[in-house]
């Protein structure tokens, strides 16, 4: 008899530890600190910086601002650099 109680109680204690951990796990309890506005503007900027550059690679100067000239890359790098100091915030 003695045996079936402590297996009841190992089993209780197993079902509660299962429980600690999927909830250690769950979203839902520790949203995140940073909106989810933040991280898109985040991403899309540096995203945005890499295709300015490669795009003024490609089409040789004349897009996506011919007038800018070189300084084309200065804007892709700018766009780059700003979406990675906005990194220093992201939680």
């Amino acid at each position: 008899m003695a045996d079936s109680k402590s297996i009841r109680d190992e089993d209780l204690s197993e079902a509660e530890l299962r429980r600690v951990a999927e909830s250690m796990y769950s979203d839902d309890e520790f949203p995140s600190p940073t909106p989810l506005w933040y991280r898109v503007i985040m991403f899309t900027l540096m995203i945005l910086g890499v295709l300015w550059i490669v795009t003024f690679y490609i089409t040789q100067s004349t897009l996506p601002v011919a007038a800018a000239g070189n300084w084309n890359i200065g804007i892709g790098v700018g766009l780059i650099m700003v979406g990675l100091m906005m990194t220093t915030r992201w939680r």
